[in-house]
């Protein structure tokens, strides 16, 4: 790998170290969290791959990378934040994840930037997020017409997030409309209403009983704990002011 291409990639790190918590997320379950490839997962492996072409939109590869980078969390659905530190999306950076879901505590997971050059970037996740391994984020030229892209290879984490996975409409929901609807929010940006093709195929049906352990890393059971221990840490504070 020569010194250019080095640049692109992040680091490698033991545990994910959060330098600097935004105002108003929470960056439970990825401090202190190593991260999980898909070897490290529990579930069926997937390949999934969701497409927009951007038909009659003037617009280049680069461009688009550039303004998914500065707006990612504004292309994503309702309910659901992506917190960045100043660099943005940058090789080795984190971003904290703050997932809304009615009547639940707030989902909190994050992802760490592995990669990032002009026309891709990848993530990966912590331990405790509902799927492990690589996600990536691309735009490209065909024919003329720019394509953008999501390209997973991923494995539920643990068995609890797999039975939710393969529950019907609660899976699809959870994962694949995620990024239906991201990808339509940046067609949309440039007035595009384009169809998202998707391609979903199994590579693996084993399971991985040996990771059954990994649930007890579980960013939903952790974040509904943590939700419910907030009294106890508000009263913990040496500046919280006692109730008569």
């Amino acid at each position: 790998m020569s010194g250019r291409d080095e640049a692109y990639w992040a680091k490698p790190v033991r545990t994910l170290d959060v330098k600097e918590i935004p105002a108003g997320a929470t960056s439970a379950n990825v401090a202190g969290r190593r991260v999980a490839g898909a070897a490290q997962g529990f579930g069926q492996l997937w390949h999934k791959r969701f497409r927009v072409r951007l038909e009659g939109a003037n617009v280049a590869p680069q461009e688009v990378i550039r303004v998914w980078k500065e707006r990612f969390g504004d292309f994503w659905p309702k309910r659901a934040r992506m917190f960045l530190p100043p660099a943005g999306i940058a090789p080795g950076e984190i971003g904290i994840i703050n997932a809304g879901m009615p009547g639940a505590p707030t989902f909190a997971t994050g992802v760490l930037v592995i990669y990032s050059d002009d026309v891709s970037f990848s993530f990966i996740t912590p331990e405790g997020h509902m799927f492990t391994g690589p996600i990536t984020f691309s735009a490209f030229d065909d024919d003329g017409t720019t394509v953008a892209e999501v390209e997973e290879f991923t494995r539920a984490s643990d068995p609890l997030w797999e039975l939710l996975m393969i529950t019907p409409f609660v899976g699809d929901w959870m994962q694949n409309a995620q990024w239906i609807a991201t990808l339509g929010n940046l067609a949309a940006h440039w007035g595009v209403r384009g169809k998202v093709d998707t391609r979903i195929v199994c590579l693996d049906r084993g399971r991985q009983w040996s990771q059954a352990k990994n649930i007890w890393h579980n960013a939903g059971i952790h974040s509904g704990l943590y939700a419910a221990s907030a009294p106890f840490r508000r009263l913990a504070r040496p500046n919280a002011k006692r109730q008569p």
